[in-house]
């Protein structure tokens, strides 16, 4: 068996893993759903021929959120309760918006109006854009700090109530966040639909990815030089051993331009950001150069990497506090017993390259081109 803090750093990369691999696949066919009427507008056909491409991938992708919802539930049990003890607003925003997606996947092929197809193709639309935009809120939210605290009994508190305690969660930073995660998985999505696609479709997919993939340069580096004048948190002592409560009695400080902390401290990470904008970069070249399948591989490594660098500049904190910085979450004290890691990082082993494999076998058995003239409704 591995020592404690062995496997609490081991599930840290894996959750993280968790999370790129819900970005790389779920995030790309939600960006596709996003793109539906910006590059086929009132076309059915060409709308038609845009879904088929994600049809047969997206309810295999939704995999990765439950893994790492899962995952977080088992590994980090008291970030799964602080965070569902005063963010369910935003959450069940998420469940209802992702709710909308299988049924228009289903029911857009169960009418004969065009206004029927568009208003389920919307729903479809709304029902994607809503996570892509939440998720990236939420990690600008947890760069700046969540307000909660946890009492002597172990119970979580949030500042605010309904609408004073969602509100608050759409802040001028977080929202760039939120946009910058937008704009990074339009860039995947328009990069697929490209490589999937043929005539008018991919050539407008091609002018999307261009825009979209410099933006998030663009609105990725405005994040960063924001980001460096937040205050940050730094771990100063862990609790005592034989401690009451080893998440509240912990050392913590508040200390200036802190997310930068550990690229200071460790001057070599600073390697992570600067390839999340160099590889965002290499996919709209590529794009441009008419190579999407490079494009996508190159945006895939951004995507990855820009969840890199925010992990980078909140490690060893999961979930910091911004109104009692003790009952921040960390690495180390938000985890589950040393037994259960060990049990559930032998199930990872032999499950998760299960899931990688049924992945790829089944984006090789589903390949090929489409068009909006051959498109069938599925």
């Amino acid at each position: 068996m591995l020592d404690y803090e062995t496997l609490q750093a081991i599930w840290w990369v894996l959750i993280g893993l968790l999370l790129i691999g819900f970005a790389v696949t779920n995030g790309m066919d939600m960006a596709v759903s996003v793109l539906l009427f910006p590059l086929c507008g009132g076309n059915r056909a060409e709308r038609s021929a845009v879904i088929s491409t994600i049809v047969p991938h997206w309810d295999g992708n939704q995999v990765w959120l439950i893994t790492a919802g899962g995952a977080i539930f088992a590994a980090w049990p008291e970030v799964y309760a602080a965070s569902f003890s005063g963010l369910y607003w935003a959450m069940l925003l998420v469940l209802f918006a992702i709710w909308l997606r299988p049924l228009a996947f289903d029911y857009r092929n169960h009418g004969e109006s065009e206004r029927w197809y568009r208003n389920w193709d919307l729903a479809l639309t709304v029902g994607s854009f809503v996570p892509m935009l939440i998720f990236g809120v939420a990690f600008g939210n947890l760069l700046q700090g969540l307000p909660f605290w946890a009492d002597d009994n172990m119970r979580w508190h949030y500042e605010g109530y309904f609408l004073s305690a969602l509100l608050p969660l759409l802040n001028p930073f977080a929202l760039l966040c939120g946009l910058v995660s937008v704009l990074m998985l339009l860039t995947q999505g328009s990069l697929w639909i490209q490589l999937r696609t043929v005539d008018a479709i991919a050539c407008r997919a091609r002018k999307f990815t261009l825009i979209c993939g410099l933006a998030t340069v663009v609105l990725f580096l405005i994040a960063g030089i924001i980001a460096y004048g937040l205050p940050g948190w730094q771990l100063d002592a862990p609790a005592p051993y034989g401690s009451y409560n080893v998440i509240t009695d912990k050392t913590v400080s508040v200390i200036e331009h802190g997310l930068f902390a550990n690229y200071v401290r460790l001057p070599v990470v600073i390697i992570v950001p600067v390839l999340a904008t160099l590889f965002m970069l290499l996919s709209v070249w590529h794009s441009f150069k008419g190579r999407p399948g490079k494009g996508i591989i190159f945006s895939s490594l951004g995507i990855a990497f820009t969840i890199i660098t925010a992990g980078a500049a909140l490690f060893p904190f999961v979930m910091p506090s911004s109104v009692d910085p003790a009952s921040s979450l960390t690495v180390w004290d938000a985890t589950s017993s040393q037994f259960t890691l060990n049990v559930m990082l032998y199930t990872v082993i032999i499950l998760l390259p299960i899931a990688l494999a049924y992945t790829v076998y089944a984006y090789m058995r589903m390949w090929g081109k489409v068009s909006a003239a051959d498109s069938i409704e599925h």
